[in-house]
């Protein structure tokens, strides 16, 4: 353990010098989807099971305020992968990053490793719209699967109730594998199936150890292979290894073990005050329809109570959360138990998600809110030589430092624009609070910034719903929150008293002086808002 420490801290301690091409470190991120802070050691949910995320945070770093700059699957990824504002490139939803103007003239995360003379390995869902010719091996496309088929079509499984069934066969569906759908219809074409879209694969189950491996199985299997692969002495570069895994999105449908963790008779609910959304303006700007409320109407309307309901949801989610957690743990693994001290003693890890997800509150059921359920993300790192481990910083971040800190760690060189049409990385490196994370002063802004796009559900003209003045938007700092919606409706929760954001206290005479602060350093953020700072219009 000595000479580990000796030698990684003196690997560290050389990046401010630069480091040579044989001495950079490897990276592995690890992209978890619509994960919120259901981990152990982030405060989410008691009864969660993440050992292998509690290990990794252990050995690293862990930020309690860490946030997506979009807490939705698209501009999410394509911001944190490009290190670019989804403000600044405009790429506010779902359009595909390659077509953006800006974000094709910039270079990906994974581009800008390969310049560097880095081996670009990935597999599963990464940027959302994939492009594996960014990567120097690629091996899976992202699958959603195992999905229910049931002879005809993609559904949702026969075991939800309706009308939550009806939501369809990703969002509106969760069960264990061991409930194989439509097992006795005669169909041998109904069943389990893998999950893309494109081409229908039958998925095999006969028994919880007589199965095929689920896509997240499969992507962490592939994963531990390559690092084995990485340490025979013919291979000499550094690696980026970029694993993209699936749960906890729906379709939730692990192995029947990780649902046996949470008996749905002791699940414990999320902590969801009752009228909680009475004080918040989010459904005065979107249509009832919008996902969020409508599920959790929904699911409501599905279970004989409420608490039924959520109980039944939280099981599964809890489930998804353990199912990833246990394949984060087979990477890391294979990196801990490498033979090759290049690979054991010198790799950065990070484990986070593109964003998160609300399991109720204020009436929602869903990602793509401004609260702190839909835009908190775990976010764990462990970097060679760490002087402290097992720490927690509480300064705000936000995935877009990602990027940034990795050039930052690996001492990258070069501009990260093809052209002058692309645009620079709009993050900081938090290498400063890694290696203090209590007292490292670092040069990013002191609030993390989320926009959540105006919606699909309003009927506004393709301008209007690309103007940034027309965008939701909400910033968190250390101890607020702020949010201002399209129509000028202000939120501003004080996370010293209540974390849960229940009391909104915008229109409260005494707060008004953090209200005008916050809305200043919104507009720092993004000049383009333009907000009066002393009114509330």
């Amino acid at each position: 353990m000595k000479l580990f420490l000796l030698s990684t801290l003196a690997i560290v301690g050389s990046f401010s010098q630069g480091v040579a091409a044989d001495e950079r470190p490897n990276v592995v991120l690890i992209v978890c989807d619509d994960l919120n802070d259901y981990v152990e050691g982030f405060d989410g949910h008691p009864q969660a099971k993440t050992p292998s995320m509690k290990a990794l945070a252990k050995s690293g770093v862990s930020f309690d305020c860490a946030y997506s700059n979009n807490p939705v699957c698209a501009p999410s990824r394509s911001s944190f992968l490009t290190g670019i504002y989804p403000h600044t490139s405009g790429n506010l939803f779902w359009g595909k990053w390659f077509e953006n103007p800006v974000l094709k003239n910039s270079k990906t995360i994974m581009e800008h490793f390969r310049d560097n003379g880095y081996h670009v390995a990935g597999s599963g869902k990464l940027m959302h719209h994939g492009k594996p010719d960014e990567w120097s091996d690629f091996k899976y496309r992202a699958d959603y699967g195992p999905s229910v088929f049931d002879g005809t079509q993609r559904v949702a499984h026969p075991d939800v109730p309706m009308p939550f069934r009806a939501i369809g066969p990703v969002d509106g569906s969760f069960a264990p594998l061991s409930r194989v759908p439509f097992a006795n219809d005669g169909n041998p074409e109904s069943g389990w199936i893998y999950g893309n879209w494109k081409k229908r694969q039958p998925f095999r189950y006969v028994s919880e150890n007589d199965r095929d491996l689920t896509p997240d199985e499969r992507n962490a299997k592939w994963a531990a292979e390559q690092i084995r692969d990485f340490s025979e002495p013919e291979f000499k570069a550094p690696f980026f290894l970029g694993i993209g895994l699936i749960r906890p999105h729906t379709p939730i449908h692990v192995p029947k073990k990780f649902f046996d963790l949470f008996p749905i008779e002791d699940v414990q609910l999320p902590v969801i005050r009752s009228g909680d959304a009475e004080d918040t303006y989010y459904a005065d700007v979107y249509a009832p329809e919008q996902k969020g409320l409508r599920y959790y109407r929904t699911l409501l309307d599905s279970y004989p109570t409420r608490e039924d309901a959520l109980k039944a949801f939280t099981q599964a989610y809890l489930a998804g959360v353990a199912a990833v957690d246990e394949c984060i743990g087979k990477i890391v693994d294979a990196i801990d138990s490498s033979p090759d001290p290049s690979i054991r003693n010198n790799t950065i890890i990070v484990v986070t998600s593109d964003h998160g997800w609300n399991m109720g509150e204020k009436d929602y059921l869903f990602k793509n809110s401004p609260w702190e359920e839909s835009t908190r993300v775990p976010f764990i790192i462990r970097v060679p030589g760490l002087k402290e481990t097992g720490v927690r910083c509480q300064k705000p971040i936000s995935l877009i430092d990602l990027y940034p800190t990795l050039v930052d760690l690996c001492a990258l060189d070069g501009d990260t624009r093809k052209n002058n049409q692309g645009a620079k990385l709009d993050g900081h490196s938090i290498r400063p609070l890694i290696e203090n994370p209590k007292q490292g002063a670092w040069e990013g802004p002191d609030t993390a910034l989320s926009m959540i796009f105006v919606g699909e559900y309003l009927k506004l003209d393709k301008l209007q719903k690309f103007d940034l003045k027309n965008q939701n938007w909400s910033i968190r700092s250390t101890d607020w929150r702020y949010i201002r919606y399209r129509n000028g409706n202000e939120e501003l929760y004080d996370h010293n008293k209540d974390p849960y954001e229940w009391n909104n206290l915008a229109s409260h005479k005494n707060h008004q002086p953090m209200l005008r602060s916050m809305r200043a350093r919104l507009n720092e953020m993004v000049p383009e808002l333009q907000i009066n700072t002393q009114n509330s219009n």
